[in-house]
């Protein structure tokens, strides 16, 4: 390539950054011209309000900048979702008592243990009756775990983002929810979500796509936003709320109806009575179709299936 004469009458370029001068006001007033120079300076870099918005957590945590934090909990887990090719997502909820089976055993083999030698202490009773009732639900915490593993592997792989299990990152049901998919190499998405006591998330969460919310509202929203199914395992408030809220948004119409499974049929039906709320009137007789119950993990991967079917499409889209 040949050497061009330069024009002599064209400056060199700037540098981008550097310049041969400094400018005035990179240099702070100097002492010898005002005493009381540095004192009133640092006075100054030391007031919030010279602090940048942006890095200002006082203002951000006022209410005048609300609508800015909603913003913020939508857009931050939106584009890391998007950056990690996460276009839908099967969302896993149920309790976060319900832990693995060892763990379970192991406590109430402890208060059994402890009753032998109080086996009049009504409390402990009490507990012992809770733990044994836990200890029957844990063959769920296999059947999460199971489940999550099967989409894992769905589509062209774990590699495959294209559908993820998302839970709400917390202990229990959620736990066993991201642990199968983290057993299968796959990404999993968990919710976390700020709380006046302090919270971890569960250790299987692919810590790229572990999120926490200030607000319960938007944490909803990313729920719903890209699931192609609701899980609901044996649960309580927390499970509740996001069933009843999601099959209240299908029921209106407000989103597309997605499927909706509940594991663990004989729980289901006498914590939640369908029937007779048809029956009252209160609901129609078709909103007891918006949901069904399974029992394992290839009845629910195999009823996701043939719902997409029934409706012409496909679980995972080719998109």
């Amino acid at each position: 390539m040949s050497k061009k004469n330069h024009n002599p009458a064209i400056p060199q370029p700037a540098h981008a950054e550097q310049r041969k001068e400094p400018l005035p006001w990179q240099t702070p007033k100097s002492s010898n011209e005002d005493p009381e120079c540095p004192s009133k300076l640092q006075a100054i870099l030391n007031s919030p309000s010279y602090t940048p918005a942006i890095e200002d957590v006082d203002f951000l945590d006022g209410d005048d900048a609300r609508g800015v934090r909603l913003q913020l909990d939508y857009l931050k887990p939106d584009r890391l979702l998007k950056q990690h090719g996460v276009r839908h997502t099967i969302v896993v909820f149920g309790s976060t008592r319900i832990v693995e089976p060892m763990v379970a055993q192991k406590k109430v083999e402890h208060l059994r243990e402890a009753l032998l030698s109080q086996p009049d202490n009504t409390e402990l009773q009490r507990r012992l009756f809770v733990a044994e009732r836990i200890l029957a639900k844990c063959r769920y915490y296999d059947v999460a775990r199971q489940f999550s593993t099967l989409v894992a592997n769905a589509g062209k792989g774990p590699m495959d983002s294209r559908l993820v299990v998302m839970t709400g990152g917390g202990p229990g049901m959620m736990e066993a929810a991201n642990r199968g998919a983290s057993d299968a190499g796959g990404k999993t998405i968990g919710l976390n979500i700020t709380l006046p006591h302090e919270q971890y998330p569960n250790p299987y969460v692919t810590p790229e796509l572990c999120f926490q919310f200030h607000y319960f509202s938007l944490r909803k929203m990313h729920f719903v936003l890209r699931a192609r199914a609701l899980v609901a395992f044996p649960g309580g408030f927390g499970t509740f709320d996001e069933l009843f809220e999601t099959l209240t948004l299908i029921q209106t119409r407000k989103i597309k109806p997605i499927p909706v499974v509940l594991v663990g049929e004989s729980f289901w039906r006498k914590a939640f009575d369908v029937d007779f709320l048809v029956e009252e009137g209160v609901i129609d007789m078709e909103d007891r179709d918006l949901f069904w119950f399974a029992e394992t993990a290839e009845d629910i991967w195999t009823g996701l299936q043939d719902w997409y079917q029934r409706n012409g499409e496909n679980l995972i889209p080719e998109d």
